[in-house]
């Protein structure tokens, strides 16, 4: 087996095309963490960093965000604004027939249109976060000029930040290797998870050192696990009509329509993070207020809202299952895969074209995704599952981290061998 990734890293960079695009993109994820350490003024970063260190939740975001968070960096708020508006534009697909017919039927321009619409509406996302970070850090007095001339330079700078990351993603999409908005996220997360290692390790007495390698151990069977859950598909098997011209038959093929278990991806847990954030915020926000009765809400909503609390972890779950079902049916559309399989003369066998066929795909569709859905609920509340079970807290098996980088992982493997084999196949030519 490690003969066989030497191989495959020596042929790599035997590609001239692939090296250079592997090295392209890690000049990006150089530049994306020289910005990373570029703090915006007008902020107590010492006190700042004890704030996240002591709240986990936080911390995990910090995780997400790449240290950025801790360090309140120009690029804190990062991609988060374009992958909430690239959310809300799918969504809006499905009420607005336009924006539906502008990617299907459009083709190349129609998509490239609805992604400059993206990032258009990616600017206020970016400012509204911005004002969230930074009333979240007014409320607990890390601010250290309150000047509205100051506050709004800190929102500008940190929106910069945010397009500066979404150009830079854009950028390893057009000339690197991978997708550029993943790549992004899995350089901040692989820049972060030697550190909640070391501080999950730091934090284990002798005593736990049996627990800290069970969690090690653990830790590899969660990567096994994701492996085959992402890689896990339901092949559904298609017939094409045959058709008979000139005494000649053509078609009667079979092939098979390959339906991932894990559809939605990693999207319902970063969009349930987003929503789980609301919650810490509004008690942290009530908790720093002259009225003794909304100083005690706060302090209720925070308990509650603890990462090992019953409330979090129910409520984490819930809002990652039920945005898996809603993710699938938006990324899975039983109705168009329906309508073109008609189109082609395909039909699966024992199922009659058009309607049958769509009620058939979305029964299909149901039942994986059942399995997806509990997969990534157990996936994010994983963290806070272990360190009730263990009382270790760690960030470093942070199922939702592993499950960005194993994806990016195996769909960047996929692109470097398709080029591979694109090479020999030009050797023939």
């Amino acid at each position: 087996m490690i003969e066989t990734v030497i191989q495959k890293l020596r042929a790599i960079f035997a590609n001239a095309e692939l090296k250079k695009k592997l090295l392209f993109t890690a000049t990006i994820f150089l530049i994306f963490r020289l910005f990373a350490h570029i703090p915006v003024p007008g902020v107590d970063v010492a006190q700042l960093q004890q704030l996240f260190s002591g709240n986990q939740f936080l911390s995990l975001l910090n995780v997400f965000a790449g240290g950025t968070l801790s360090r309140f960096s120009i690029v804190a708020v990062g991609i988060n604004p374009y992958i909430t508006s690239s959310i809300i534009m799918q969504l809006a697909g499905m009420v607005f027939p336009n924006l539906k017919a502008m990617q299907k039927e459009e083709g190349e321009a129609g998509r490239a249109k609805l992604n400059q619409y993206t990032r258009f509406l990616s600017v206020p996302f970016a400012i509204v976060q911005s004002i969230s970070v930074i009333a979240l850090l007014r409320s607990q007095s890390l601010l250290t000029s309150a000047n509205p001339l100051t506050l709004v330079a800190m929102v500008l700078t940190m929106v910069a930040g945010s397009m500066i990351m979404l150009w830079l993603g854009e950028l390893v999409s057009e000339y690197g290797i991978g997708n550029g908005i993943s790549m992004v996220l899995f350089a901040g997360i692989i820049s972060q998870l030697p550190v909640a290692f070391s501080q999950t390790v730091a934090v284990a007495s002798s005593q736990q050192i049996l627990t800290l390698l069970s969690v090690v151990a653990l830790f590899f069977g969660l990567v096994a696990i994701i492996v085959y859950i992402n890689e896990a598909v339901r092949k559904i098997n298609i017939q094409y009509a045959k058709r008979t011209r000139g005494g000649k038959t053509y078609g009667g093929q079979s092939t098979h329509l390959p339906i991932k278990v894990n559809v939605a991806g990693v999207m319902p847990i970063i969009f349930a993070v987003s929503l789980m954030l609301a919650p810490s915020f509004l008690g942290k926000m009530l908790t720093s207020l002259d009225d003794p009765k909304m100083v005690l809400w706060g302090q209720r909503i925070t308990l509650w809202f603890q990462q090992t609390s019953p409330v979090y972890l129910i409520s984490y779950f819930l809002l990652v299952f039920s945005f898996t079902f809603f993710s699938a049916l938006i990324f899975f559309n039983a109705q168009d895969i329906s309508d073109e399989l008609k189109k082609s003369g395909a039909f699966v066998p024992g199922i009659r074209p058009g309607g049958p066929t769509k009620k058939f795909l979305e029964y299909v569709v149901v039942r994986i995704t059942l399995v997806g859905a509990i997969f990534l609920g157990v996936l994010a509340i994983l963290p806070s599952l272990a360190q009730i079970f263990t009382g270790v807290q760690s960030l470093a098996i942070g199922g939702t981290s592993v499950l960005i980088v194993v994806s990016v992982i195996l769909e960047t493997s996929k692109q470097a061998e398709s080029m591979l084999v694109g090479q020999n196949y030009d050797k023939y030519q």
